[in-house]
């Protein structure tokens, strides 16, 4: 709900004007970033820790700490650096004016990467637990700290405001579930990890390349829809807000409370029952996601003027959001259905599947947008539907191909 007030907040001092464009591909791109890197932590190491004992998983927390805060330090170093070349390639059809704007917010959020990266090793060690109640302020963090600084600061630093309250977000996340495991921290006892850097820096890269490849499907939508018009990356920006708030509350609570339990059934040689959980978790997501997706397709434009249409929002702002989630609407179901999957097969140690279906939506996506090259509205998200529609179907046929082989192996 937090994630509609202050997409309404966006709508209501932006609209669909070219600063609505510059913030869109600034926070956009380092939204997916920030999720890439808590994503493929939590997924390498929540299995590895949960396998520890008390005094190894601290010892190996510690050591992941330490190695991650450098890694995530000096990847923000290089992402304020090189904003004005990383612009060029996420926004290029934004106009030079706003092209500025976009840079110096972009270098603004970065100092958010720091931050969540470090967050995530936190989560990690509290989903072993599983403590989830102080994880889930991620996104509740990055939208009340962006809200109020907008409010508060709007006057005096105009779209900046948005992003200094995104970066003040995820450094209050990260002070959450620091203080959360603190106990965790001061109960266990010392030990040595006996875990080599090189297995702790490789294990995330399965999850890196496919959250990477997946990421890129709506990156470059985002950086197509700067050619088409001034307001339509923000106009896709709205769009994108109404479909990743259903899909956190579906997706998020479901993949993260199952990445234990999937995990903790394979420890156990338990395949069968891991592959059955994942296959009624699958039919219940479809059932949602297909029901959820069509009343949004069906009640969209009412929706929109209801939630957005006032201030810099106008009625010509309704009718091309509306337009434009005409076609990216339907992604909602291949998305949720997909990542759900892929998240399954993470925690049981089988990422080839989801690394390869990952691949499918943005190749779909770039071959179909460039063949059609419409500037019409609703054309504008339909390759990167029926992409996730694709890269879903496949993931879920490789899975069933394989099933038998990995029930052999798991027993």
């Amino acid at each position: 709900m937090l994630g509609f007030v202050r997409v309404a907040i966006t709508a209501y001092l932006l609209g669909t004007h070219s600063r609505a464009d510059s913030l869109a591909v600034a926070m956009g791109p380092l939204d997916s970033l920030n999720g890439l890197l808590t994503n493929s932590v939590l997924f390498a190491f929540v299995p590895m820790l949960a396998a520890c004992a008390a005094g190894e998983r601290m010892a190996l927390f510690r050591k992941l700490s330490g190695c991650f805060a450098w890694a995530f330090a000096a990847l923000a170093a290089v992402i304020i650096a090189a904003a004005p070349l990383l612009m060029k390639a996420l926004a290029p059809g934004l106009a030079a004016p706003y092209f500025a704007t976009a840079v110096l917010l972009f270098r603004i959020m970065a100092l958010s990467v720091v931050a969540a990266g470090v967050a995530a090793v936190h989560c990690a060690l509290l989903y072993t637990d599983r403590r989830f109640l102080p994880t889930a302020f991620y996104q509740a963090a990055l939208n009340v700290c962006t809200i109020t600084a907008a409010l508060s600061l709007w006057k005096f630093l105009g779209v900046y405001a948005f992003a200094c309250g995104y970066a003040a977000g995820a450094w209050v996340q990260l002070a959450i579930v620091y203080f959360a495991s603190r106990s965790d921290r001061a109960a266990a006892p010392a030990a040595e990890c006996k875990v080599h850097w090189r297995e702790i820096l490789s294990r995330p890269w399965f999850f890196v390349v496919y959250a990477a490849a997946l990421g890129m499907n709506m990156i470059f939508l985002r950086a197509w829809a700067t050619h088409v018009g001034p307001g339509m990356a923000a106009a896709l920006d709205y769009c994108l807000r109404g479909i990743t708030v259903p899909m956190a509350l579906l997706v998020t609570p479901i993949a993260n409370s199952l990445l234990p339990e999937i995990a903790r059934l394979r420890s156990l040689s338990r395949m069968r029952d891991a592959l059955r959980l994942i296959d009624r978790t699958i039919a219940l997501a479809a059932l949602i996601a297909v029901a959820g997706c069509a009343i949004a397709l069906t009640f969209r434009t009412p929706a929109i003027a209801l939630l957005f249409q006032r201030g810099s929002f106008t009625a010509e702002s309704t009718r091309l959001v509306a337009a434009v989630f005409l076609g990216l609407g339907p992604s909602l179901v291949g998305w949720s259905l997909l990542e759900i999957t892929a998240r399954s097969l993470f925690a049981l140690d089988r990422p080839w599947p989801a690394v390869i279906a990952a691949s499918i939506p943005p190749l779909f996506n770039v071959i179909l947008t460039v063949r059609l090259h419409s500037a019409h509205p609703a054309m504008i998200g339909l390759g990167a539907s029926l992409g996730l529609l694709t890269g879903f179907a496949a993931i879920f046929a490789m899975a069933h191909a394989r099933r038998a082989r990995w029930m052999v192996k798991g027993c």
